[in-house]
């Protein structure tokens, strides 16, 4: 495995501490990441919310960017919000969807 990619796994994990406040599920199990790109020290955390307009955009920012520079050679960390495609209830694993009670 590459040593981007080892990277790239570490933040992912990570990010599985940051906890939607609303929702009391981690953002990665919600399904709210759709990736990371490690480019030298430079991590890209590709991701959208679950609805536009979320109050609590700036803190999940904040928590996400310590959690990504809490990872051993990231030094820097860009948040790449998307809308497409927009966030459903379908993204989430099947721990997030148990936790809330969602069936289906």
């Amino acid at each position: 495995m590459a040593e981007n990619e080892q990277v790239e796994e570490a933040v992912m994990t990570a990010l599985e501490g940051v906890i939607d406040p609303e929702l009391t599920i981690d953002i990665v199990n919600l399904g709210l990441i759709y990736g990371v790109t490690v480019e030298g020290d430079k991590c890209i955390v590709k991701m959208t919310l679950t609805t536009m307009g979320c109050p609590l955009s700036d803190l999940l920012n904040d928590q996400i960017t310590a959690a990504a520079l809490s990872v051993d050679g990231v030094e820097h960390c860009d948040i790449d919000l998307v809308w497409e495609p927009a966030w459903d209830m379908g993204q989430m694993t099947r721990y997030a969807k148990v936790s809330l009670g969602v069936h289906g």
